[in-house]
C-alpha cells in the first residue's frame, strides 16, 4: 500500500469535523445497559464452542495515578495513597476467578495489555504477585512470542523495576511522554525531565524489550511548531519502534481537569495544523512509515509487518497485530470484545467493589452486534488500517452485492472522490495520500448510527 501522505492544509480545514475513532465498531456510545453479566457470560461460552476457539487477549486497567495530568481524559483514580492499589489488586483477582466460570481457560493469551491510569503505581512485589496470578490463572506464553505490554511512568520507573518487568515477562513497554518542553510540561502538570525520561528508555533496551512506543500529544498549551520540532528531533535520537502523536482534543466540558488548562494558551488552529505537518515531516523523513490515525513504526516493527501482510487490527488499544483474539477486560472501566459482542466494566470503583463483593461479573453496559454491525465493522476496520476496500471480498464473505448494499454511502463517498480524498477503480475503494489523515471522515460515511435522527457527535474529538 502507498503510506505517503500529502498534506493539503485547505482541504484539512474543511473536512476538520467531529468524529469517531473507531476503536470499535459500533462505537462506544452505542454500548447500552440493557446488555449485563449474563449476555457476556452467554457469549464467552459461545466463543469456546468454535471449531478453533480464538486466542484470548487481557486488558488489565489500573486506574491509580499519583498526580493528574490536566490534558487526561482516561478513567483514573488520583491519589497519593498506594494502600489503595491492595483492595483493588483483589477485586481484580476474584474478577478472573469469576471469568473462569465462563471462558476456556486453555485458550492461549496472545496479547496482554497493561494501562491506566499509571500501572507502575502499583509496586514491584504487586506487579510480580499480580504477573504471577495471571499466569497461574490464564495459559499465556512462555516463549516470548506474545505481546505482553504495560504502560509506564518514566518518573516511577527505575532501572531496578524495568529489569523486573522484562523479568516476570513483559517484552513491550509505552512511554508516557507527551513533550519535553519545560513549559508546557508545567502547563499540563506533567513535570517530566529529559534524563529522567532517557534513563528509563535506555535500561528498557539494556532488557531487551522487543517494542518501545513513545506517546506524544500535539496542541497542548505554549506548544508551537519550533518548540515541538525539538521535542519530536530528541525522540528520533532515541529512535523507538513505535510513536503516537495523538491530537489534544480540548472537552472541558467532558473532562474536568482540562479546565485547569488556560484555552488562550493553546494553539491556534493553523498553528496546530502546522505542528501535525512539521511532525509528520521529520517523522516519515526519518524512516518511520505512517501506520494511520497517530501511530507510526519502523518498517521492522509489528505494527508495519502486520499492516503488509494483512493481519493489522485496530481496538480499544490503537492498532493491533492480533485481530483474531478476544479481548477480556479486567477491572474498572475497561472495555473487552468477545464474539460478536462488546462490554464495559462499571466505570466507578465503588459500583466495580459492588459487584466484585457481590460475586457477579461486574459489566455496566454493552452491546450485541448485528450481521450489519459486523460487515460495516470490517469496512471500516479496511479502511483505516488498509486505507484499501475491496467490494468483491465483502460480497463473497456476506454473500452480498456491494453496490446495492451500501448504494446509500456510494452515493455520500462522491464529494471525497470529487476531492481526490479517495479513488474508486475496478471495485475498490482506495484512500489517497490526501485523504490519510481524513479517514475518520471516510469511515463516518459507513457508520449508520451517526444518520440516525438525534445521533449527538460533539461528544467526539476532531479529527485533525
Amino acid at each position: 500500500m502507498d503510506q505517503t501522505v500529502e498534506f493539503d492544509r485547505a482541504l484539512l480545514q474543511r473536512y476538520n469535523a467531529t468524529g469517531p475513532r473507531y476503536t470499535s465498531y459500533p462505537t462506544a456510545n452505542r454500548f447500552h445497559e440493557a446488555f449485563g453479566p449474563e449476555d457476556l457470560a452467554r457469549s464467552a461460552r459461545w466463543s469456546n464452542e468454535d471449531l478453533i476457539p480464538n486466542p484470548l487477549s487481557l486488558y488489565v486497567h489500573i486506574p491509580f495515578c499519583e498526580t493528574v495530568c490536566f490534558y487526561c481524559g482516561c478513567n483514573k483514580i488520583p491519589t497519593k495513597d498506594h494502600g489503595k492499589a491492595e483492595p483493588y489488586l483483589e477485586a481484580l483477582r476474584k474478577e478472573a476467578l469469576l471469568l473462569e466460570d465462563f471462558f476456556d481457560m486453555d485458550r492461549r493469551v496472545e496479547q496482554m495489555h497493561w494501562g491506566g491510569g499509571t500501572p507502575t503505581f502499583l509496586g514491584m512485589q504487586q506487579m510480580k504477585e499480580l504477573m504471577f496470578f495471571i499466569r497461574s490463572n490464564f495459559n499465556l506464553r512462555d516463549d516470548d512470542h506474545g505481546e505482553y505490554s504495560i504502560e509506564i511512568d518514566p518518573r516511577d520507573a527505575s532501572d531496578e523495576m524495568i529489569a523486573m518487568l522484562r523479568e516476570i515477562g513483559f517484552n513491550r513497554l509505552s512511554f508516557g511522554i507527551q513533550d519535553f518542553n519545560e513549559k508546557v510540561q508545567i502547563a499540563v502538570n506533567r513535570v517530566q525531565p529529559l534524563e529522567q525520561t532517557m534513563a528509563a528508555y535506555r535500561a528498557a533496551r539494556a532488557n531487551g524489550f522487543q517494542s518501545i512506543n513513545f506517546d506524544l500529544i500535539y496542541g497542548l498549551p505554549f506548544q508551537s511548531i519550533d518548540t515541538f520540532a525539538a521535542t519530536v528531533d530528541t525522540v528520533l535520537e532515541a529512535r523507538p519502534d513505535r510513536i503516537a502523536v495523538f491530537n489534544y482534543a480540548h472537552l472541558p466540558h467532558l473532562f474536568k481537569p482540562q479546565r485547569r488548562i488556560n484555552e488562550e494558551d493553546l494553539p491556534s488552529p493553523e498553528e496546530k495544523l502546522g505542528i501535525l505537518q512539521h511532525t509528520i515531516e521529520q517523522l516519515t523523513g526519518a524512516g518511520y512509515i505512517y501506520i494511520g490515525l497517530d501511530h507510526f513504526a519502523l518498517p521492522d516493527d509489528e505494527l508495519a509487518l502486520a499492516q503488509r501482510d494483512g493481519s493489522l487490527y485496530r481496538n480499544f488499544q490503537g492498532f493491533s497485530a492480533h485481530s483474531e483474539c478476544d479481548l477480556i477486560a479486567l477491572g474498572v472501566s475497561s472495555i473487552g470484545k468477545v464474539g460478536d459482542c462488546y462490554y464495559q466494566n462499571e466505570r466507578s470503583i465503588d459500583a466495580y467493589y459492588t459487584a466484585i463483593d457481590r460475586e457477579q461479573l461486574p459489566v455496566a453496559r454493552g452491546i450485541q452486534l448485528t450481521a450489519d454491525d459486523i460487515i460495516r465493522r470490517e469496512v471500516i476496520n479496511s479502511l483505516i488500517c488498509y486505507s484499501r476496500l475491496e467490494f468483491a471480498g465483502i460480497d463473497e464473505k456476506y454473500g452480498l452485492e456491494f453496490e446495492e448494499y451500501f448504494a446509500e454511502e456510494l452515493e455520500h463517498l462522491q464529494v471525497p472522490l470529487a476531492d481526490g480524498l479517495v479513488s474508486l477503480h475496478d471495485r475498490v475503494l482506495t484512500v489517497n495520500p490526501r485523504g490519510k489523515l481524513l479517514v475518520r471522515n471516510i469511515a463516518m460515511i459507513f457508520d449508520v448510527y451517526l444518520r440516525e435522527a438525534g445521533d449527538n457527535i460533539t461528544q467526539f474529538s476532531r479529527v485533525i
